[in-house]
């Protein structure tokens, strides 16, 4: 028996087969389009490229891991959050979706809270409003395009898009809808005070399950498209988030991972909705049912990275790039990157903020400038650790995974910044593998998602902090703290520019 999970992912969907007992028996992706950016913060995909993306990404791995559709006996779904997917009365998308990293719609946050205010809104769904959240970016259209919003019968998340392709139904799950500003974080239900109170149709928001719940079952349109058994449950599965937690085992208290993806995570788990008053970090409700988490996110993380190497040095690998920033020092000679590529989430919730390099010098090598914006991003993430810190969470080691945890220099770089040792799992899957699990859950081959994390996951490498350079880090990180400050006075008028 196996069970497949599917990460709509940003730069592509992955699908991935794990058997009885938790093993990856393969794994396929499939990219998508490049992001369209028409202007500085925005950024769209087009629903259908998920669609047509995970197709061939779940042929390809029944094809190559030669398992038959019988064989699979669940489906679990994973997916980069807060996108606005709009549907009209027949199911067709309307306008390619806004996204989670756009950040077009901060006159509508502030309406919002002008409208609200900013205390019911906590009270309401747990988190503040942000421009990468999904009710801002409806409200945009509703504002900006008038004629597309009349249009709009069904507002999807981008992964419960590819749910309502596989199965026909209109659902989503607990943990992604948290992300949306219209969700009821506390009780886990949708929030019909803030849907009201913002003037939005509760009638075009989906079902909403528990993560493990089945949702729907594989129609026969969908199992021509895909290859899979008409018939096969689909799960709630998760946001990618909370899926990546479940793949690294954070379904327990004082367990922390840390995600780098294009974003950057760091996440813990909470028994109880805990809740930072300046709203640094978010509390959304976990895949685990009755438990919530708490993450802090960079929002220019492994994006970062991408930039530099397609700008500067569209040549080389990622694990060039990384070769060559070992060369440099630690802290790059007085060199720091400012990661704000698409604004910041935490801790700032600035979407003018903006990117570079402060204290270049002639002196500088490519090395320096690739080892500053790693070491920028960990600094970020650092950043995100200590406001976990402040409600509670103290770990004793970071669960480490993403692309950023496959290369040993940036591991125990991030050991260095966080003055803690980080750990890898057996499976770097993440996403894509907690999704399966879920699904694995939600078939009845486990009794729990801790039971099903507690059989399958396991430690395999453990780097502690080096002295020397931790140190070197912390006084760095001071210098880095006082850089977001210094430069917030003209971020909005280079936004004019």
């Amino acid at each position: 028996m196996y069970w497949l999970g599917i990460d709509v992912g940003t730069g592509g969907s992955r699908a991935l087969l794990i058997d009885s007992a938790g093993q990856v028996r393969h794994a396929a992706t499939a990219p998508h389009r490049e992001m369209t950016m028409e202007r500085p913060l925005w950024a769209e995909q087009h629903p259908d490229d998920w669609w047509a993306a995970s197709q061939l990404a779940i042929r390809t791995v029944l094809k190559e891991a030669k398992v038959t559709a019988a064989e699979v006996k669940g489906v679990g779904l994973s997916g980069q959050m807060h996108g606005s997917v709009l549907l009209d009365v027949s199911g067709h998308v309307i306008r390619p979706a806004l996204i989670w990293c756009d950040q077009r719609s901060q006159s509508q946050v502030d309406a919002i809270n002008a409208k609200v205010g900013r205390k019911k809104i906590l009270t309401y769904t747990a988190n503040p409003v942000l421009t990468g959240f999904t009710l801002p970016k409806l409200l945009w259209v509703r504002d900006q395009e008038p004629k597309h919003y009349e249009r709009v019968k069904h507002l999807l998340l981008p992964k419960d898009y590819l749910r309502y392709k596989l199965t026909g139904e209109f659902a989503t799950e607990v943990s992604d809808a948290s992300g949306t500003a219209l969700f009821d974080v506390v009780k886990r239900t949708w929030s019909g005070e803030m849907a009201s109170a913002v003037g939005i149709d509760a009638g075009i928001l989906p079902k909403v399950y528990e993560s493990a719940e089945v949702t729907g079952k594989i129609s026969k349109e969908a199992a021509k498209a895909t290859g899979l058994k008409a018939g096969t449950p689909v799960v709630g599965g998760g946001g990618d988030q909370a899926a990546s937690a479940v793949g690294n085992g954070i379904v327990s208290a004082g367990l922390v991972s840390c995600t780098i993806g294009t974003s950057g995570v760091v996440f813990a788990h909470a028994d109880t909705p805990n809740f930072d008053p300046a709203g640094r970090v978010h509390t959304f409700c976990h895949a685990v049912p009755g438990k919530w988490h708490v993450m802090g996110v960079t929002q220019g993380a492994g994006l970062s990275l991408q930039w530099f190497r397609n700008q500067m040095a569209p040549g080389l690998s990622y694990d060039d790039l990384m070769k060559e920033a070992a060369t440099a020092t630690a802290g790059c000679q007085g060199l720091f990157w400012l990661p704000y590529l698409m604004g910041e989430r935490t801790p700032h919730l600035d979407a003018l903020a903006r990117g570079g390099w402060v204290g270049l010098t002639a002196g500088h090598r490519r090395a320096d400038l690739v080892r500053s914006v790693v070491e920028g991003v960990s600094y970020s993430l650092k950043d995100c650790l200590g406001i976990l810190h402040d409600l509670g969470v103290d770990p004793t080691s970071v669960r480490l995974s993403g692309g950023g945890a496959k290369n040993i220099f940036w591991r125990q770089l991030l050991a260095n910044i966080f003055g803690t040792r980080t750990t890898i799992l057996a499976s770097q899957e993440g996403s894509a593998y907690g999704a399966a699990l879920l699904a694995a859950v939600g078939t009845g081959a486990y009794a729990s998602v801790p039971e099903a994390c507690a059989a399958t996951i396991r430690e395999v490498e453990v780097l502690e902090p080096k002295a020397h350079e931790s140190r070197a880090y912390q006084r760095g990180y001071e210098v880095y703290k006082t850089l977001y400050p210094t430069l917030k006075p003209l971020f909005g008028q280079m936004s004019h520019l």
